[in-house]
């Protein structure tokens, strides 16, 4: 306890690999009838991010993270927020800066570590004083926001009441090398090709910080990270920034119950990112680590919900 000794995860026949569970939900699944409302939070040092909302006349509020290059319209992402915005809760899905669709104002952009918007975020979302239960939920680099967030601060607010997270790289080293795999620089040459389209736009509006050029020839995370990841928010270099940003550092603080879910199978994450010993004598982190899975993926045969939906709503009704 609390290592979750079974999970309930059943992946469809179809879906035969982690590489099938990882792309195909994410080609191909479609969530309807989601129409936020869009907030824009003015943040402390002069940038934004963007807030999309679910709103119900309801004091229980979903804060959700989206993972790496994703956004608030992400199949997980929507569809988390739909899950719970018909069970009677409010939705919150939020954008981490230059997420939106539009470039944010300075030259930083965000990062694994990065939890001083999320900070801020519900420091502002407190303060409206219309909710008395809030739960975190995060995905892949949400999830690792998330996990650092629980973990290093001293006292949250009293309306935290519980945390989900899947497929969250919690050694961002290992990860990162583990993308550099023949077999899976698939998934790393489309994040580089994403990222490239920003750095490109950003090296036109900070000519004095950011250069576009030679973008071609980064072929790792190692190498964009020490280019632009360590030098744009404070860190002296890749290693650096993997050490600090990494939430395994902070799994052993989390005081709220907190479940963690990575599948044994999940093409982004090796050995190192399955807290297992910490966990297992943990009080409030519980680690699922079901066969199946992929990443982000969790598809239900025949069922327009996804299982990590069920899951992170049957986790934190137990917690309440």
């Amino acid at each position: 306890m609390p290592l979750v000794a079974k999970s309930s995860y059943r992946a469809p026949w179809y879906l035969v690999n982690g590489h099938l569970e990882t792309i195909v939900p994410s080609m191909v699944r479609k969530i309807e009838g989601v129409t936020y409302d869009r907030e824009r939070l003015e943040l402390s040092d002069g940038d934004f991010i963007d807030l999309d909302w679910l709103g119900n006349k309801s004091d229980k509020l979903i804060i959700i993270a989206h993972g790496l290059e994703g956004n608030s319209d992400r199949h997980y992402s929507k569809g988390m927020a739909k899950y719970f915005f018909q069970r009677g809760w409010n939705a919150l899905a939020w954008n981490c800066r230059s997420c939106s669709g539009e470039m944010n104002r300075l030259p930083r952009f965000y990062h694994h570590g990065a939890t001083e918007d999320l900070a801020e975020l519900i420091a502002h979302v407190i303060a409206k004083k219309q909710f008395e239960i809030i739960v975190l939920v995060g995905f892949s680099m949400g999830g690792s926001m998330t996990l650092k967030y629980l973990g290093e601060q001293r006292e949250l607010p009293k309306e935290i009441k519980a945390g989900v997270v899947f497929s969250v790289p919690c050694h961002l080293g290992s990860s990162a090398k583990e993308l550099d795999k023949p077999s899976k620089k698939f998934y790393l040459n489309r994040f580089l090709k994403k990222l490239g389209k920003k750095i490109k736009v950003k090296s036109e509006l900070f000519p004095d910080f950011i250069s576009h050029n030679g973008y071609e020839a980064i072929t790792t995370f190692e190498e964009f990270d020490n280019r632009y990841t360590a030098p744009l928010h404070g860190f002296k270099n890749a290693d650096d920034f993997y050490q600090r940003a990494s939430s395994s550092n902070y799994l052993s603080t989390i005081i709220t119950p907190t479940l963690l879910v990575n599948a044994l199978n999940d093409p982004f994450l090796p050995r190192l990112c399955f807290p297992t010993e910490t966990a297992k004598d943990h009080s409030h982190l519980f680690l699922e680590t079901p066969e199946r899975g992929g990443h982000t993926g969790f598809t239900l045969a025949g069922k327009k919900e996804n299982w990590m939906e069920v899951r992170a709503f049957e986790f934190i009704s137990q917690q309440l």
